[in-house]
Formats: structure tokens, sequence, C-alpha cells
């Protein structure tokens, strides 16, 4: 029996019948770890890393959706990584899943070099100059770069991927110029892209990315996915990755 501790909940994630623990006074996942989940592909006898894995629904949803053989969860922050150990016992994947608490910054000292075959990463979207920040601590490391930021998140990456191993990343079109610099800086090349908008009419507000360690120069742009048909009214493509 897994315990929950105060202001602890279930979420049910629909999927294998998976449920996630989640605090909601210090951060729950969105949509934009959901469309990662979905985005991301692995086969059968891949090793997938997530990076900043927060309560761990990347490793535990894509431990539903995909034969990857195993998947680490990689998170700082101590209460988050508690949380997403606890689930993963729940769920009773303790034979694929494992999370390790450290920092993305040394995740290159942490794992060996060139041994994952998929890295996953719903990273701080802002900068330490862009917006106000949220004075809950734990929300304000989720959404600025107060601990990591994106080059290192994409430096760390580009060395524990295995050559031709595949990143997928969620983030946010204002920095896509800064995201495709920072990859090809690090010998990530980006090979697919998707922008996810609210509304068709709408301009968008998250962009997915995949790109390959050592891969040739070549960036397939898909169709858009659109969120909503009408405020409350997920599109059909949105129903099918939560899974309903």
């Amino acid at each position: 029996m897994v315990e929950l501790l105060e202001d602890e909940r279930l979420d049910d994630l629909n999927r294998n019948g998976y449920r996630i623990i989640q605090n909601p006074r210090k951060f729950c996942f969105g949509m934009d770890a959901v469309l990662l989940s979905g985005w991301a592909q692995a086969k059968a006898g891949d090793r997938l890393l997530d990076l900043g894995t927060g309560t761990g629904i990347i490793p535990i949803l894509m431990a539903a959706k995909t034969p990857a053989q195993h998947l680490t969860g990689l998170e700082i922050q101590a209460e988050s990584a508690d949380m997403a150990r606890r689930s993963v016992i729940l769920n009773r994947l303790e034979d694929r899943v494992d999370i390790v608490t450290g920092d993305i910054k040394n995740a290159s000292d942490l794992f060996r070099l060139s041994s994952f075959d998929v890295i996953t990463s719903n990273p701080p979207y802002m900068s330490d100059t862009h917006g106000l920040k949220n004075p809950d601590m734990p929300k304000a490391i989720a959404r600025h770069e107060l601990l990591c930021t994106l080059d290192d998140t994409v430096r760390e990456a580009a060395c524990l991927l295995k050559t031709g191993g595949h990143f997928f990343m969620v983030h946010r079109p204002f920095r896509l110029v800064e995201i495709f610099r920072t990859m090809t800086d690090h010998g990530l090349e980006p090979k697919r892209m998707k922008l996810v908008y609210p509304y068709a009419d709408r301009e968008p507000n998250m962009v997915l990315i995949e790109g390959i360690r050592g891969g040739r120069a070549r960036l397939n742009v898909e169709k858009p996915l659109i969120v909503y048909e009408k405020p409350g009214v997920y599109t059909r493509e949105i129903y099918d990755i939560y899974g309903y």
C-alpha cells in the first residue's frame, strides 16, 4: 500500500489503469507533458531518460504507451522525486521505471555517456528574465530557468544519447530560434516539429520538437495540433492523446 502525504492526491491517467500522486500545492503536470508523451516514440529494447521528470508523468505514460525496455526519470526536487517513486510502486512498474534524484546540469556524471536511445524533456520555458516568477518555489523552478537552462538540458541530452538517438522536447514557440541554435551547437539535428494551437484562429503557444544526435540537416514541419474545437471541447486528436 502506497502512503499519501498531506495535501497529496491520486489522479487517474486513463492508461492501463495507471495513477499518479500529485500535490496541487506544489506542482501538477499539465497538458504539455501529456502532449510530449504522445509526441515521443520509443521502440522495444529502448532505454529512455526523462530530464526534469517532476512527479514522473512522462516515464509512467511512456511505460503505458510504448514497449521501451527501461525508463528513467531524473528530478532535482526531492519531494517531487519521492512522489514519482511512490507512483512507480503504486503502478507496479519497479521493473521498468526508476527515478533518480539529481541535477540536470550534472546528468552526464550520473549516467553512462551515450547510453540512452531516447531522451525526453519538458524543461522550464522561461529564462530567468522572462515574466513574473511564482512565489511558490517548486512552481517557479518548474516554469523558470532557475536551476537549469535550455543549454544545460540540450547539452546533457546530447552527451547521454547514443549516435542516432532521439531527443523529444516540448517548449514555447517564441524561443524556437534559440532552441534550434542550441540543438545544432550540441550535435542534435532538429528533424520534426509540430506547433500546438489553443484554437485554430489563435497563435501557437507550444511546440513539439524531435532531434537526432548526429542526424543530417532536414526538418519536417508536421501539420499543426489544435487543442480546442470550442471552449471546453477538445479536438478528437487531443482526446486520443489523453486516451479518452
